[in-house]
């Protein structure tokens, strides 16, 4: 059966660091021995402390680590996703207003 992807408005914007986007952040030091996948994109913000975090997005398969250039979308029941500079626009398209 071949089906279409149901058009919803989403409001997409691209991470900034400070601003509250994330929904938490673990540290670099864990995230390195969970094994995390893609390590050298990460963001990586160093706290006042000295420790160095890494923030996330929580959703219902889990966490999702934010890598640099990557945009934050949100769905009009709140619920976030990451989404990659490369595909973003292929996914998603500006609606006029």
């Amino acid at each position: 059966m071949k089906c279409l992807r149901v058009g919803l408005e989403v409001d997409v914007e691209k991470y900034e660091v400070g601003k509250g986007m994330e929904d938490g952040v673990e540290l670099w030091s864990d995230v390195v021995t969970r094994g995390w996948f893609v390590m050298d994109s990460l963001v990586q913000i160093k706290k006042e402390n000295g420790a160095i975090v890494c923030p996330y997005i929580l959703h219902k398969r889990g966490k999702t680590f934010i890598a640099e250039g990557d945009y934050i979308i949100t769905e009009l029941d709140g619920s976030k996703h990451v989404c990659s500079e490369e595909k973003v626009f292929k996914r998603f398209k500006p609606v006029e207003e």
